[in-house]
């Protein structure tokens, strides 16, 4: 099976409240929450430096400079950037993904969410295939809520269905992917498609728009072709709240850790 060269950038949206896992985010930013002694946002960087990213553009608002902090000009090999949001308490993240936009237009890119707990292989999966456009998928279980698609025969994302829970799983009823808001987009694909979306969505005024919005737009309406890398065999968790915490630490009984150099190190695991 054909294997693409992995981006050189990756840009990650790093920037809201966090508010559904107060106490844990009144002193720190929700990317920087630690699951088994790992903050969300190293474990995703120590892996996009492991297939070959060199270049990071962080989009941070709430608590930003412990972000900056934590994280440096430089984590491990990667070369960090960051662009802030100055009205991330009233804006969706479709607004944090256009004020990277400059990012965005340099070529391939990846693109994460900074609240997501993954495996290396996820990384490995957007790789996999002849597609240029694709998004992390896995099997919407019980456990989860938020946005789901729905996948063709032949493996497309046909569609989003926003704020699915497990009220959702209806037997006998199409099968529900959660999008794991891992994804890769190709140079042109961002330069024609998703830019210009973007500076139309911010133009009308939809500032509190989510990037699932932007997705479901540009699939739905303007034929992006977005192919679904499966991942149902991979550990991951998107954590919004206590209990997905909490879910994502029994998941991950030994997550690897990465110092603020970007090294792996080993850290006392809870259990």
């Amino acid at each position: 099976m054909t294997t693409k060269a992995p981006p050189k950038k990756a840009v990650i949206l790093a920037a809201g409240f966090g508010s559904r896992l107060r106490p844990l985010t009144d002193l720190r930013p929700k990317p920087l929450v630690e699951v088994n002694g790992t903050p969300i946002l190293h474990n995703a960087l120590g892996h996009l430096e492991a297939v070959g990213v060199e270049n990071v553009t962080i989009v941070v608002g709430y608590r930003k400079d412990a972000i900056e902090y934590a994280c440096g000009k430089h984590f491990g090999g990667l070369e960090i950037d960051y662009v802030e949001s100055s009205v991330f308490d009233r804006t969706g993240s479709a607004y944090s993904l256009w004020l990277a936009r400059d990012a965005l237009l340099s070529g391939d890119c990846f693109l994460l969410e900074g609240d997501v707990f993954f495996e290396e292989d996820a990384l490995h999966h957007l790789m996999i295939g002849q597609a240029t456009d694709v998004a992390a998928v896995a099997p919407f279980t019980e456990s989860m809520e938020g946005s789901a698609v729905l996948l063709s025969d032949g493996g497309l994302i046909t569609s989003f269905r926003m704020k699915q829970t497990a009220a959702n799983l209806v037997a006998n009823g199409p099968r529900l992917f959660k999008t794991m808001n891992l994804l890769r987009f190709s140079a042109t694909t961002l330069r024609t498609m998703i830019v210009p979306t973007l500076n139309d969505i911010i133009g009308s005024g939809a500032w509190q728009a989510y990037t699932e919005e932007l997705l479901a737009n540009l699939v739905e309406r303007r034929g992006l072709r977005l192919a679904a890398a499966r991942c149902d065999d991979l550990k991951w968790y998107e954590i919004d709240s206590t209990e997905d915490l909490l879910i994502a630490e029994r998941i991950f009984t030994r997550a690897p850790a990465f110092d603020r150099a970007g090294v792996p190190n080993e850290r006392r695991t809870k259990l």
